[in-house]
């Protein structure tokens, strides 16, 4: 059996300027497209290190340009 000791911990991937972004367009193919995994799913905020707010104006960002036809 191995132990915890010898695992090695695979790094999350988290978006670098979250702080940076101020509006979030639903228009904004790239913007959108990080914060979504390859399926296409939104990515939770423990991986993207957006706050709640951020995470709740990017999961309606995204859920619009579903909408539009913007996504997939």
């Amino acid at each position: 059996m191995a132990t915890r000791e010898n695992t090695v911990m695979v790094s999350k991937r988290r978006v670098p300027q979250v702080e940076q972004i101020k509006s979030i367009d639903p228009r904004d193919y790239e913007l959108l497209r990080k914060f979504m995994s390859e399926q296409g799913k939104i990515l939770p905020s423990r991986l993207t290190g957006a706050t709640p707010q951020l995470q709740r104006s990017i999961a309606r960002a995204i859920r619009r340009a579903r909408t539009m036809g913007v996504l997939r």
